[in-house]
C-alpha cells in the first residue's frame, strides 16, 4: 500500500480541518463587542475557506484509495483541537486567540503532511500542504494583526 503516512495525515486533517470550521463558526456565533459587524462577516469568509480546505484533502485522500472520515462521532473522536462550550463569557478578542491555536495546529500538521509526503514520495499532495499551509500562515497572521501582535509564525 503507497502513501500510508500521508494518508493518515489527510485524514487527520479531515477531523481537524472539521473541527475548525466548528470552532470558526462558534466565533461567529457568539462574538459581540467592537469589531462586531466587520467581524461576523469575516468568520463566513473563514469557515467558507476551512471548508474547502476539507473538501480538497477529503477528495485527495479518496484518489489515494483512502478514505475520509465522513461522521460526526468520526470527527469529534479523531480531532486534536480542542474545543469550547457554547457560552457568551468569552471576550472576541479571546475567541479571536483561540482561532489563533486551532490555525497554528493545522500549520504544524500540514508541515508535517509535507515532511511526510516528502519521505513518500508523494509531490503532488506535498505540493496541496504546501498551499494550504501558506493560506494557513496568512491566516495567522491577519488575525494577530488584529489582535495586535506580530504573526509568529517563525517561533
Amino acid at each position: 500500500m503507497k502513501y500510508t503516512k500521508t494518508k493518515a495525515v489527510l485524514n487527520q486533517l479531515v477531523a481537524d480541518l472539521s473541527q475548525m470550521s466548528m470552532i470558526i463558526h462558534q466565533t461567529h456565533w457568539y462574538m459581540r463587542g467592537p469589531n462586531f459587524l466587520k467581524l461576523h462577516l469575516l468568520m463566513d469568509e473563514f469557515m467558507e475557506e476551512i471548508d474547502s480546505q476539507l473538501d480538497v484533502i477529503s477528495e485527495r485522500l479518496i484518489a489515494l484509495d483512502g478514505s475520509p472520515y465522513s461522521t460526526l462521532k468520526e470527527m469529534a473522536e479523531n480531532t486534536k483541537i480542542q474545543d469550547w462550550p457554547g457560552e457568551w463569557d468569552k471576550t472576541t478578542p479571546e475567541r479571536l486567540a483561540h482561532l489563533v491555536d486551532g490555525y497554528r495546529y493545522l500549520e504544524d500538521l500540514y508541515q508535517h503532511g509535507i515532511e511526510v509526503s516528502d519521505v513518500e514520495k508523494d509531490f503532488s499532495t506535498q505540493d496541496i500542504f504546501i498551499g494550504l499551509k501558506t493560506a494557513i500562515e496568512k491566516k495567522i497572521w491577519m488575525i494577530q494583526a488584529e489582535l495586535g501582535s506580530a504573526p509568529e509564525i517563525d517561533e
